[in-house]
């Protein structure tokens, strides 16, 4: 390996510390801003000389895949990104911008993310109405395959009659379901039993910058 340059030092440097700070890897934006780089064609150069040169290794096609040079994949999970739910009113599954089983991205996880789950996705919240449960407009949702649930647990849900999913918090009443926002200014929605469905349960959340 060459001798890097001060510049390739620090993106290097901010691709350990992201990666142990957050279990992920960072995406051109995170190296942009943690090193105060304008130009995106400028750190892909950067990235490109430390592949070549054995520093990192980077995978096409899955998104935040950089990964540090002798980084064993014992503990990294590929995690599918299927799409968008609704975290404010249910939107329609028919709507172009909502999920599908057809991966948008592959995610490149740790397993400290992942909880270890093996059925696990990924969905990209659309919506303010989970805010108070930190999960914010364009945050993406790690969910796990899972049909029950508990009382207070934030979930994925299929709602029949409406044919719309959306991301509340469930809770059973006498005789009905209570989706509870997590968010003081919305009020819970209300639905019959037969009418949801339970598709997947939070397990994590990766927060966009803002």
């Amino acid at each position: 390996m060459n001798r890097l340059t001060p510049r390739r030092q620090q993106i290097l440097q901010l691709i350990r510390d992201f990666i142990e700070d957050k279990g992920y890897s960072p995406t051109v934006r995170d190296i942009a801003k943690g090193c105060g780089i304008k130009s995106p064609a400028a750190i892909h150069r950067h990235l490109g000389i430390l592949e070549e040169e054995g520093y990192i290794r980077r995978e096409p096609e899955v998104f935040r895949s950089i990964r540090l040079a002798g980084e064993e994949d014992k503990g990294i999970a590929l995690v599918p990104l299927l799409g968008t739910i609704a975290a404010g009113n249910p939107i329609s599954v028919a709507a172009s911008d909502t999920w599908t089983p057809i991966p948008e991205e592959t995610l490149r996880l740790t397993q400290d993310l992942t909880r270890g789950g093996k059925n696990v996705f990924a969905l990209r919240a659309k919506g303010t109405s989970m805010i108070d449960a930190l999960i914010d407009d364009g945050d993406i949702v790690l969910m796990e395959e899972a049909s029950t649930a508990n009382d207070g647990e934030m979930v994925a849900l299929w709602l029949r009659n409406e044919q719309e999913v959306t991301l509340k918090r469930i809770y059973r009443e006498a005789g009905k379901i209570r989706l509870q926002p997590a968010n003081k200014q919305m009020g819970p929605i209300y639905q019959d039993p037969d009418n949801v469905e339970i598709q997947g349960r939070v397990i994590g959340v990766i927060r966009k910058l803002h």
